[in-house]
């Protein structure tokens, strides 16, 4: 049975047997909070967990190593969303140690994409339309210096209003101990 089978055979028993019931929640963030963290595995039910955070209190935006890689992209859209829109008052940068984007090297993915088939001539077209793909890969060497940076970029972002905190945050994926890096409310 395929990873797709095996999910749509569970989802119809979730869905018959009314699982659902013990999530409904409303759209709207009840601690009106938004989180961007990392995707990592190790996070899933950890996070939430370490932050007394439930289904219905915060709106989640993840990606790798937590970054914000520009302010005009889809990670600060949905930061703004949540904020003009979903009624979030406080954003919350958490990353993480042990993180694979302060390991990732860069040629070693271009490797690997080639290897697995992309052709040469399309890093020579991104190239020449002015995207550099070992920066568009690199992650960061300091997670701690990370989660400043974007959260900086969020809070000194154009179309963020002042009165929302911009917190940073680190977790340790072993334990769920936080070290705070970036205080909003002293930002």
């Amino acid at each position: 049975m395929s990873l797709l089978e095996e999910m749509l055979k569970f989802n119809e028993q979730f869905v018959s047997e009314e699982k659902y019931k013990q999530y409904v929640t409303s759209k709207f963030p009840n601690k009106r909070m938004v989180i961007l963290t990392c995707m990592d595995t190790r996070l899933l039910e950890l996070l939430p967990k370490a932050l007394n955070v439930a289904n219905g209190d915060v709106k989640i935006v993840k990606n790798a190593g937590a970054l914000v890689v520009h302010p005009f992209g889809s990670i600060m859209r949905s930061i703004l969303v949540a904020v003009y829109q979903l009624q979030a008052e406080e954003v919350f940068v958490i990353g993480h140690h042990d993180c694979g984007m302060s390991s990732i090297k860069p040629d070693d993915v271009k490797a690997e994409m080639i290897r697995r088939g992309v052709k040469d001539e399309v890093f020579d077209t991104l190239t020449h339309s002015g995207i550099n793909i070992t920066d568009w890969l690199h992650g960061f060497d300091n997670v701690s210096d990370s989660v400043a940076h974007s959260a900086e970029l969020i809070r000194n972002h154009p179309l963020m209003p002042d009165d929302v905190p911009v917190h940073g945050l680190v977790i340790d994926p072993a334990t769920g101990k936080l070290d705070l890096v970036t205080d909003g409310y002293d930002a």
